[in-house]
């Protein structure tokens, strides 16, 4: 139920979104962008929506709720007969020290990448040239390919790479060189000050209306943490960057994530070509990609938006991507992998989240099917997500692999909840079931046209029995091949 849900609440986040949006200190905020991944605001708005259509049901439906803003938003739909709300103070108190020492924190962090980067700005000498924008990707290397450009720097001579924020001043130490430096070093250590204070506000406005307590709530949790404050330096830094370097054009892996906003009005301020290249994939669940959710409207949108195939270019244009911004430029990241040999008595090759709460559900899901299991022998593979690490022993029936899921000779199934192994499965021509975690969602990332099985931990063991390859995939509709030349032309002649 909260699945489908999430997927019909897409509508209402975009525009509450785009209307929040206007607030200016939105721009530091997640849930003003529709990110389904860094903010639960439509996760919430899902349960209202279970909610109201339970109060049309003839039988009486008993939710409990200890969350003090989804239990004040529920208790204002029509039907529904609420107790004593739980107290806010307690929660609000503790988000707000924990999110006032974690702004310090990355705070004193800033400075610090500041000054121990400094050098890269004094030693950049090449102005007017175009330039990627990159995160530090254990994938990339120091020669300059790159985990989501490829080897795009050695066909195009003189292109930058330019390494966000995220990037901490070791790997950006290892992946420096004479066309690679780190953004940090653009940051004034002046200004790290202000980032103590730097998090979403909403206004009275936003924090009224229909979805008032659930805005409220995002606004605290976020400010909970240090994302704003990270968000705001990111925006200091490229800004001052993009004043020095004058690049020609700047191309990014492209989510419609808050600094991306800042960065294009920044870049279109100083004439800078502004290229978008889809990051991985976009699936029913991403609505951050959608303009609609956009504030600026076609303002906030590249001027360029390079698509990894077909099926990504057709839905970002029904997304209200104009056609003429879109263009296939192929994946650097996704290559179509070759098929796999499917036998069922190979182990099932599971994908854990880059979410811990999820990878903890798989695991427990998975202990049940065998031992509720009546098929002696179900092997399960498992492997964590490279950027998020999730420590579990290995037991009988579930071993730990290294191995990527496109290099093992033979599986019976894929089993994911998040991520791009999943797409990677069918396109392999391998059964895939994605699975449906409790209390969150698992955000689909499968193009439009393509659905695999959904499980819940109850019903693992029965999904995956039945589970068969989709082999009417058509491959080159979801992945293109690099289009090299396409890529020269959007960044040699800006």
């Amino acid at each position: 139920m909260l699945d489908t849900n999430f997927d019909h609440i897409r509508d209402d986040w975009w525009a509450l979104a785009r209307a929040l949006g206007r607030t200016p200190s939105a721009e530091l905020g997640h849930a003003p962008t529709a990110s389904s991944y860094a903010s639960d605001l439509g996760v919430m708005m899902a349960w209202g929506r279970i909610v109201t259509k339970a109060t049309a049901m003839a039988e009486p439906l008993l939710v409990v709720c200890d969350d003090p803003w989804l239990f004040r938003h529920l208790s204002l739909v029509e039907g529904v007969s609420a107790g004593s709300a739980p107290p806010m103070w307690p929660t609000v108190l503790k988000l707000r020290l924990r999110g006032m020492a974690a702004r310090l924190k990355y705070a004193a962090r800033a400075a610090y990448s500041a000054l121990a980067l400094r050098d890269h700005r004094r030693q950049f000498t090449e102005t007017g040239t175009s330039a990627l924008l990159v995160y530090g990707h254990p994938g990339s290397s120091a020669d300059g390919n790159d985990a989501y450009f490829g080897g795009l720097m050695h066909e195009i001579p003189g292109l930058q790479r330019m390494l966000h924020v995220d990037c901490g001043v070791a790997r950006a130490r290892i992946l420096a060189g004479s066309h690679t430096m780190s953004f940090h070093a653009w940051g004034s250590v002046l200004r790290t000050a202000g980032l103590v204070f730097a998090r979403w506000r909403p206004s009275a406005e936003d924090k009224s209306g229909r979805y008032g307590w659930l805005v409220r709530r995002a606004a605290e949790r976020e400010g909970g943490a240090a994302a704003a404050a990270a968000t705001r330096w990111q925006s200091i830094c490229q800004a001052a960057w993009l004043t020095q370097a004058k690049p020609t054009a700047i191309a990014w892996p492209w989510e419609g994530h808050p600094w991306e906003r800042a960065l294009i009005r920044a870049a279109r301020g100083l004439g800078v070509k502004t290229v978008g290249y889809q990051h991985t994939v976009v699936g029913k669940h991403l609505y951050n990609y959608g303009t609609a959710a956009n504030s600026d409207g076609m303002d906030g949108i590249p001027d360029k938006v390079l698509c990894n195939g077909p099926a990504y270019r057709d839905q970002l244009q029904g997304w209200g991507v104009p056609a003429d911004r879109l263009s296939v430029a192929g994946a650097f990241r996704l290559p179509v992998p070759r098929q796999l040999s499917v036998d069922p008595t190979a182990p099932v090759f599971v994908a854990l989240s880059s979410d811990p709460v999820i990878s903890t559900q798989m695991l427990q899901a998975i202990r049940g099917a065998i031992s509720n299991s009546g098929r002696a022998g179900r092997r399960y593979l498992l492997k964590e997500h490279p950027l998020y690490p999730f420590q579990f022993e290995p037991e009988p029936g579930i071993e730990r692999t290294d191995v990527e899921m496109t290099k093992h000779e033979a599986l019976s199934a894929v089993l994911y909840a998040t991520g791009t192994v999943g797409l990677e499965a069918v396109m392999a021509g391998l059964p895939t079931v994605r699975f449906l975690p409790e209390g969150k969602v698992a955000i689909d990332i499968l193009p439009l046209d393509i659905s695999v099985p959904t499980a819940e931990a109850s019903e693992l063991d029965d999904i995956l029995a039945v589970a068969e390859p989709q082999n009417s995939i058509r491959r080159e509709n979801i992945i293109a091949p690099v289009d090299m030349a396409h890529w020269k032309n959007c960044l040699e002649t800006a």
